[in-house]
């Protein structure tokens, strides 16, 4: 797999973009922001100059993107690419994976988008495409625990680096306020992250939770065990074969 081409896959609202952010910063990687799922919303997304409209069409041009320079993709997991034309993907390129504790992303999830259904939350897509990864590769994918980047950034981006073959940068892990026209397509789901210098707690409350909303609850208990399975994978990183 090339290790040219990095991918990071998170559930909506798992603090992703906020990492993309974090690679905007870098400067060394042509960052895309969910094209995958642009092409499942919109039908097409574009690589360089090229319209493509399938998922297998885009992972062939990230791959040919990625012969000349380091590429970072970032994208959710609501939408299941693997039975929907992006059985390639998992061959593409070096998979790694974020993972935010579910009573926090599904009332965050469920603000921006009242008319979800359970699968789009996103767990169970997420943990079926770590798996296809690990079945090729014979080793678990690298998970990040969104968590930790707000108890210690440096430490855990620095562990990331080393696991996704990548330079740190400490410079990184700063940056100015503002929209970014890579994430034009879905801004008004990334103003914390707009609004961010750096990877930090947000405290908002939602007024619907999986405490107090009956859907919501069953959609915490639905998700859960995948969620357990990547953060088992998340705290046993050094995890070389398949168990």
């Amino acid at each position: 797999m090339d290790a040219n081409l990095l991918f990071l896959w998170g559930t909506p609202r798992s603090m992703s973009t906020a990492f993309l952010r974090m690679m905007l910063e870098r400067g060394d990687h042509e960052v895309f922001h969910e094209p995958f799922s642009s092409i499942v919303v919109q039908g097409w997304t574009t690589v360089g100059d090229h319209k493509v409209s399938s998922h297998d069409e885009l992972s062939r041009h990230l791959e040919e993107r990625a012969r000349d320079h380091p590429v970072f993709v970032k994208e959710t997991t609501e939408y299941d690419y693997l039975t929907n034309g992006g059985d390639h993907i998992p061959s593409v390129g070096r998979h790694t994976f974020i993972i935010r504790d579910p009573r926090r992303v599904i009332p965050s999830h469920y603000a921006m988008n009242p008319e979800m259904v359970c699968a789009e939350i996103g767990y169970g897509h997420q943990v079926a495409l770590a798996r296809r990864v690990r079945e090729l590769t014979g080793v678990r994918p690298y998970v990040v625990e969104a968590e930790d980047l707000l108890t210690d950034a440096r430490g855990t981006i620095e562990r990331y680096c080393a696991g996704a073959g990548i330079p740190f940068l400490e410079s990184s892990l700063s940056w100015q306020p503002g929209d970014q026209q890579v994430w034009s397509r879905t801004s008004p789901w990334h103003q914390d992250a707009a609004g961010s210098t750096c990877f930090t707690r947000s405290d908002r409350a939602y007024r619907s939770t999986t405490d107090n909303d009956r859907f919501l609850y069953d959609c915490y208990w639905h998700h859960r065990p995948h969620y357990n399975v990547l953060r088992k994978w998340a705290r046993t990183q050094h995890a070389v074969s398949v168990v």
